[in-house]
């Protein structure tokens, strides 16, 4: 009776019409290729989630489990049943624990429209089928070969009657009950296994060898006896000269009734490696977070009046790359990466002009005013976002060009989502847990098998060891210790905050992936499982953030499930009643639960978790201060960091000499000569520096203040082209008499002037080098003071993250696209009544306008509907299911049941009409 009222679907688009609008929605969430554009009707979605791309995508973000239960189904009968299907996953030995897990795996491939079908005839999309089922070409990741049908297909009839003789069964009249026979036997446990207990030794072992696969194997024309007893009896048959198959019974007979060897239906546990004191987690975070601070205003620093210049192809040089590692202390990736997170937060980019440079933008100003941990959260965001990848830079691309920092190429879409995923398993940990690399490495495989191999280069092009999920994971563990989201290894507080999950225990209960219960944005509770993500439909993941009220959690990722209560789903579109379905049984609480799908913050809940990150970092970070130690080697200690005036200004009268908590600088002629040529005084150095110190002067350091300053500006140097001027025409004497200034070309004007064939700016670095402290002086006399100009480039927006296809749809798309999909698949089916010019499937109805006119009337006065073509003015067409209300002035005014709402068509835009068959 109930197989009557719900009969099995005959196609994925019928299967597709039986789903509820929540179930569509989930769909289209999970694959948002399927949205766009919008399908005209579900015949329409059916067809493009069958098309290669797209199922190519989906198969790409299968989990480990999921993926092989595909596979299964792809070596299966078309259709299977569920038992048959179970027996290939979990063997005739029955493992409880696949067994537990196959419903979660098989939800997984319904939703995605992978398999449709109830669980008697199961059947895989035909596309996913091609592309997983084994052929020599493509050989199955189950190892098994082709049927006993498929690899006796082109064999002589003979042939096959000799083996099914040889095998113990009787002759046959033809070749395909021959094939039936012989399967029929290879599929029987009891009968294989007498047939295989008179095998020879070496035979059992050729078996054994190829079990697993690779499936084929060579021969020679005249096989070895133990051979020739398997070819005999079709437990080996040839499919080429020289070439044998194990046939799929035979393997699975073998295997136990196993697809895989190792089925693996639980993801792997991210253990802790190492585990410490979260306070010292976090101190030691911030530390580094100080430093990733300081580190980018050093670099910004240092390209402050221009910096390398830009490559013909975009990016910087190998040899400007060397000078800013050299100028930052690092090693070239590390300072490829800082360069590259400085422009993803876009304090950097290029100024445009006709010799291109890098230089910092007008947002590096503004971010210099920011207090510190405002300055890492925009740091930090930029990179929890960027597709850009730094650990790509000094590799080759596809044309085998190399891979340059700040230039094409880098975009990797999926560095953000590894990113989120990475952390997110960190933040499953307890408090100050610290996993093996390695740990996250595997989880991540599980989770996406197919994924990694999609940046992977071709054979012959520098192919790296690892795949590139693998090598952006390896990168995001080692930036977040860079940038102090992660300390010594486990993610910190402000780490989790970023990702809009709370640190464990924030609720009174254990953290993500420590079990127990937790509650989301809404109140709804769920489950944690071992991913740390909150599963239980419609739960969405640990929010609660202190400021941050109803943040999606689970590593700045939220769950999305189906509807939080029993009775109807509320998914979008059940305005319409008549797809109202009864919602499914909950699963057994034995089974384990699918974790809900995951998507990213949006833009705004991203903001707030920034700036809650940023209001956790800031009582760790050191307070800036406003004084120094002198000591009497020349040298002034900064136990911290400095106030940003005091950094200036120490900057210019003092060089840096080492780095750490404490910075070291050094004072010398050449830094005291720097602070005067910017304008200061000897009064205004003791007064700065008395101001500053916790310590008194030292003398050294006095009389290196004065000694400078009575030299500077002695000599004054100006353009003639240049010449250099003197009251005391002794020391003009003795420059000239100094053969170190025989390349200056000078010569005497007069007593106390000197004229060079040099330029100003060669002539006065030349006397330094000489030893003396010239000026520079202006057309009028006046003693030019130098500071360094600021080079920025015009206002620049930060690059925009490259999408890794289309992205998600949110709740009003969804909601609209499933009313439009809805709307066109009532009227694509709606039944009409048969005429002499019936249109074809898909196409709209063409009547003429007499007819056309003369049908809506007659509507009008019956309250029939009828089903139309539309063409708006745009050119798409559509059909319709209407009920005319009204013809006036050449416009239709009828009610839409597709649309669900009243509206006017001009007659001179429908196509055709036909009247609906009475029901």
């Amino acid at each position: 009776m109930s197989q009557e009222a719900n009969p099995a679907p005959r196609s994925l688009a019928e299967a597709l019409r039986a789903r509820d609008d929540a179930s569509l929605a989930a769909l289209l969430r999970s694959r948002p290729d399927l949205i766009t554009p919008v399908p005209t009707d579900l015949t329409q979605l059916a067809t493009r989630a069958g098309t290669r791309a797209s199922v190519l995508r989906a198969l790409e973000r299968l989990d480990r489990f999921a993926l092989q239960t595909a596979e299964a189904l792809a070596v299966a009968p078309d259709p299977a049943s569920g038992t048959a299907l179970l027996g290939l996953m979990a063997g005739d030995a029955g493992d409880e624990t696949v067994a537990a897990a196959l419903p979660r795996a098989l939800a997984t491939l319904r939703e995605q429209a992978l398999v449709w079908g109830d669980d008697e005839r199961l059947r895989l999309v035909r596309t996913a089928r091609e592309l997983l089922a084994p052929s020599p070409q493509h050989p199955s990741p189950t190892g098994l070969g082709p049927t006993v049908h498929e690899a006796a297909s082109g064999m002589s009839p003979g042939r096959i009657q000799e083996i099914v003789t040889t095998a113990g069964l009787a002759s046959t009249h033809d070749s395909v009950s021959a094939v039936t026979a012989l399967t029929a036997l290879f599929t029987h446990r009891k009968k294989m296994a007498k047939l295989l207990s008179g095998a020879p030794e070496g035979s059992l072992e050729v078996l054994s060898r190829l079990v697993w696969g690779p499936p084929y194997g060579q021969v020679t024309p005249e096989p070895a006896a133990h051979l020739r007893w398997l070819l005999d009896r079709g437990l080996l048959l040839p499919t080429a000269p020289g070439t044998v198959v194990l046939p799929r019974e035979v393997a699975l007979h073998l295997r136990a009734g196993r697809a895989h060897r190792e089925p693996e239906p639980l993801p792997p546990a991210v253990e802790p490696a190492a585990t410490h004191r979260p306070q010292g987690v976090d101190a030691a975070a911030a530390g580094q977070a100080h430093t990733a601070l300081a580190t980018v205003e050093e670099l910004l620093k240092d390209w402050d009046e221009g910096g390398p210049a830009v490559l013909r192809a975009g990016g910087l040089s190998v040899r400007d790359l060397k000078r800013t590692a050299v100028a930052l202390d690092a090693p070239e990736p590390v300072a490829a990466f800082w360069v590259e997170l400085a422009y993803a937060a876009g304090l950097l980019a290029s100024d445009g002009e006709a010799d291109e440079r890098y230089a910092a933008t007008p947002l590096y100003d503004e971010w210099l005013e920011r207090p510190p941990a405002e300055r890492w959260a925009l740091l930090a965001g930029a990179w929890l976002t960027a597709t850009r990848a730094p650990g790509l830079v000094g590799g080759r691309d596809a044309k085998d060009r190399t891979l340059s920092a700040l230039g094409p190429g880098l975009d990797r879409s999926a560095a953000p989502e590894v990113r989120h995923r990475v952390l997110t398993l960190l933040a499953g940990l307890p408090a100050g847990a610290a996993p093996a690399p390695e740990s996250i490495l595997t989880r991540l495989h599980w989770e996406r098998p197919l994924r990694g191999t999609a940046g992977t280069p071709r054979p012959g092009r520098d192919t790296p060891a690892e795949d590139l999920r693998t090598r952006l994971a390896r990168w995001t563990l080692t930036e977040a210790e860079l940038l102090g989201v992660t300390g010594r290894g486990a993610l910190s507080t402000q780490g989790r905050a970023l990702l809009g999950v709370p640190g464990p225990g924030a609720s009174g209960g254990p953290g993500p992936g420590e079990g127990g219960e937790l509650t989301g944005a809404g109140g709804v509770a769920g489950v944690a499982d071992s991913t740390g993500v909150v599963g239980g439909a419609g739960v969405v993941g640990a929010g609660g953030l202190p400021g941050a009220s109803g943040l999606p959690g689970a590593g700045g990722l939220r769950g999305v499930g189906g509807p939080a209560g029993g009775g109807e789903p509320g998914g979008p579109g059940d305005k319409l009643p008549v797809h109202h379905h009864r919602a499914p049984a909950p699963a057994p609480a034995t089974a384990p639960s699918a974790p809900a799908p995951l998507v990213p913050l949006s833009p705004a809940e991203q903001a707030v978790a920034t700036a809650t990150a940023a209001r956790l970092l800031a009582p760790l970070l050191p307070e800036p201060l406003d004084h120094v130690l002198l000591q009497a080697d020349l040298t002034a200690v900064a136990p911290g960091p400095l106030e940003r005036p005091l950094a200036e200004m120490l900057g210019v009268l003092a060089d840096v000499e080492s780095k750490g908590g404490a910075t070291v600088y050094r004072f010398t002629p050449g830094s005291v000569r720097r602070a005067l040529d910017a304008g200061r005084t000897a009064a205004d150095l003791h007064d700065f520096l008395a101001r500053h110190s916790r310590t008194p002067i030292p003398q050294p350091l006095a009389y290196l203040i004065d000694d400078v300053a009575r030299k500077h500006g002695h000599l004054r140097i100006g353009a003639a082209s240049a010449y250099v001027r003197c009251d005391d025409d002794a020391l003009l004497t003795e420059i000239l008499a100094d053969k170190r200034a025989t390349a200056l070309r000078l010569r005497r004007l007069a007593p106390t002037v000197l004229a060079a064939q040099s330029d100003p700016a060669a002539l006065l670095e030349g006397l330094r080098a000489m030893g003396f402290a010239p000026a520079a002086e202006s057309a009028e006399g006046d003693v030019l003071i130098t500071r360094a100009h600021a080079h920025r480039t015009p206002p620049r927006t930060a690059p925009e993250p490259l999408p890794d296809g289309p992205p998600p749809p949110d709740s009003t798309l969804l909601s609209a696209a499933i009313r439009a999909i809805r709307a066109g698949d009532l009227a694509a089916t709606a039944p009409r009544k048969p005429t002499g010019t019936d249109p074809a499937a898909g196409e709209l109805p063409r009547t003429s306008a007499a007819e056309t006119l003369a049908t809506v009337q007659a509507a009008v006065l019956t309250g029939d509907s009828l089903w139309i073509g539309y063409v708006n003015a745009e050119g798409a067409a559509s059909q319709r299911v209407i009920a005319p209300i009204r013809v006036e002035g050449g416009f239709v005014t009828a009610y839409d049941h597709t649309a669900d709402e009243v509206r006017t068509y001009p007659l001179h835009r429908i196509t055709g009409v036909a009247e609906l068959a009475e029901e």
